[in-house]
């Protein structure tokens, strides 16, 4: 079977499903502030105004609170696009976070502009943990961890919680796969650096049900909750341990 190659089109198709799939391709976006993902690893002054900023979004005095929301949605907004990706055409695309630019928008998850289209030359799953989890995730959860305190252990389950809801979209808004979504992410959560995150079963044709070993830290937000997948809400996904 041929991968089909990831084109600006594939990337609208992508988009379409949801603000947490969206990337701009090609020229320049309208409207500029993009930079660099590398600037958000690297600089922490411009860590810490985006954590400000999403502070006073949510209403809360907490930078940590702040921070782990700041990098769940980030985490989202990277295993959604790969994810959807790998899945729709069998081939993922390079985010290196070199290539890939961020801006903060005046709500919504960060918007993101790939200038360059090209593929990570390896098979779907160590491709998506190449991308992701190895070029992303470990620098992006350094840094918070450096400007917030957020514990690695919270760390580590926001990328696995990030990695379940964008294949529940998926399975809901992508129906017809190039590649079957379920054994990709389950195959993510049995390697590091998910493996030991979360408790997951298999509720055929459905999404997995995933329960994380931590919490996001949200429910300290004025007027929220606890998210369906915590620590903190007790379920019966305890089947199978990653």
């Amino acid at each position: 079977m041929v991968n089909a190659l990831i084109t600006p089109d594939t990337l609208a198709r992508i988009s379409a499903i949801g603000p947490y799939f969206a990337v701009a391709t090609g020229p320049r976006p309208e409207a500029d502030g993009f930079r660099p993902l590398t600037d958000l690893y690297a600089d922490p002054r411009a860590l810490e105004e985006a954590v400000r900023t999403v502070s006073g979004r949510l209403g809360t005095d907490q930078p940590r609170v702040a921070a782990s929301t700041l990098h769940l949605g980030t985490a989202s907004r990277l295993w959604s696009i790969a994810l959807a990706c790998a899945t729709v055409t069998g081939s993922v695309p390079d985010l290196a976070p070199d290539r890939l630019w961020w801006r903060l928008p005046a709500s919504g998850p960060l918007d993101l502009w790939l200038p360059d289209l090209r593929e990570v030359d390896q098979e779907p799953l160590p491709a998506l943990l190449h991308t992701v989890a190895v070029q992303n995730l470990a620098p992006w959860a350094d840094a918070v961890r450096h400007v917030s305190g957020v514990s690695a252990h919270t760390l580590r389950g926001n990328a696995a919680s990030a990695l379940i809801g964008a294949h529940r979209v998926l399975l809901a808004r992508a129906p017809d796969p190039f590649l079957p979504v379920v054994p990709l992410v389950r195959a993510l959560l049995d390697r590091p650096p998910l493996a030991g995150t979360g408790t997951y079963r298999a509720t055929p044709p459905g999404p997995l049900a995933f329960q994380r070993r931590s919490c996001c830290l949200y429910y300290r937000v004025p007027g929220a909750g606890t998210c369906g997948d915590c620590v903190l809400t007790p379920n019966a996904h305890k089947e199978k341990t990653p």
